[in-house]
């Protein structure tokens, strides 16, 4: 049986290199990185050259970059961290952001009685900038939390625009980038963001490893209480390997940024292609189906099938050795619909299967056609 892997949103096979040099580090650079020793300055040395790699693909000094163990754990340093030590009282969001960010809110506003203000959102999943002028007026300490990429409908954020009103009114902009960083360029010298969230898992490096870019001068305060570890911010052993995955997976997609770019854009291109001529009722739900107001890394699909038929896609999906997910990974073990497509489709479609197919540099045109092939046999059968 064919095996293809279009969940990559979800995560991403490693590249080999990275692979390589993780093994290399696990086997002779195991010591503590906070002994005083050879072995421990040893690795020290390499966290702190992964630390300006990072620094130097986002464009900011390496004082900014504190290593996590991924993307959930950064938006819960940053959210947490400005409510309890920055006096945030005002917290600016839309109802369509990652869980990671949306259930700490509820979380802050619960402990802290915080107010919290969601954006109105445009039929395809975009923010009202309008809506957020008005809401920056607030005269109480405020914090912007926006996702830079939609990591179920693939939405691109108008960063920069973001971050100059955030600015202009005094406000601190947060954004969760887990699905742009090591997909999309980012210069924060040029775009006044003062939190980002990063996770290496999604760009061909390893699980349980990420990173925070905090603003220097921001005065926030450790969520994890202990060592010194990553400059008081983040108490714990740094898992070095780990960290030297990331830095490596980062570098190598900085440098065939272009070339790579491009590849995945024409495979999603000829994904809609494909499957909107062997299947003409197909809709694209967002702006996943532009290639400019969307990431060029997934489509989330609303294909026409009943409601009957709808709970057994994806299963017979599996069976035919074809990886992808309803919406985002952290949830596709619900019985529930997506948060984010509750949002902005109508209830007819709601009862329809909405699928995210995420695609990366190691797939094919030819898994493509083995993929549409496969949902036009399902599919046509069973139009209801």
């Amino acid at each position: 049986m064919k095996q293809v892997y279009f969940d990559n949103a979800a995560t991403t096979p490693m590249r080999k290199e990275v692979v390589e040099v993780m093994t290399a580090v696990m086997q002779n650079n195991f010591g503590n990185p906070s002994s005083t020793h050879s072995f421990g300055r040893h690795s020290r040395a390499l966290i702190e050259q992964a630390r300006k790699t990072v620094a130097n693909s986002l464009n900011c000094s390496a004082g900014e970059i504190i290593f996590t163990s991924g993307g959930t754990e950064a938006d819960n340093l940053v959210l947490r961290s400005a409510v309890r030590d920055l006096g945030i009282k005002n917290i600016i969001s839309s109802k369509i952001e990652h869980h990671a960010v949306l259930h700490t809110l509820d979380q802050l506003a619960e402990e802290y009685n915080i107010e919290l203000s969601f954006l109105n959102l445009d039929s395809k999943g975009g923010i009202d900038t309008n809506h957020l002028k008005t809401l920056l007026a607030s005269d109480k300490p405020t914090l912007v939390s926006l996702m830079h990429v939609n990591n179920e409908i693939g939405t691109i954020l108008d960063l920069q625009k973001v971050a100059e009103l955030c600015k202009a009114s005094g406000a601190l902009l947060h954004s969760d980038a887990v699905q742009s960083i090591g997909h999309y360029p980012i210069n924060l010298q040029q775009t006044p963001v003062d939190f980002l969230a990063a996770a290496a898992h999604k760009f061909h490096g390893p699980k349980g490893v990420g990173f925070a870019f905090i603003r220097k001068n921001t005065g926030l305060k450790p969520l994890i209480f202990g060592g010194e570890q990553e400059r008081g911010l983040r108490a714990g052993t740094e898992s070095t390997h780990n960290i030297v995955g990331l830095s490596t997976a980062l570098e190598l997609a900085d440098k065939n940024f272009e070339a790579e770019h491009q590849k995945v854009k024409d495979l999603k291109s000829y994904f809609m292609t494909s499957l909107k001529d062997a299947i003409p009722a197909v809709k694209f739900n967002g702006y996943s189906g532009d290639l400019e107001k969307s990431t060029y890394t997934l489509v989330n699909v609303c294909l026409p099938v009943n409601a009957q038929k709808a709970s057994m896609l994806l299963f017979q999906l599996d069976l035919k050795g074809i990886a992808c997910s309803k919406g985002s990974a952290c949830q596709s073990g619900s019985n529930q619909n997506s948060h984010v497509l509750n949002e902005i489709l109508e209830e007819a479609d709601l009862q329809k299967p909405s699928v995210r197919f995420s695609f990366s540099i190691f797939n094919s045109k030819d898994e493509v056609d083995y993929v549409v092939s496969v949902l036009k046999e399902n599919i046509l059968s069973t139009v209801s």
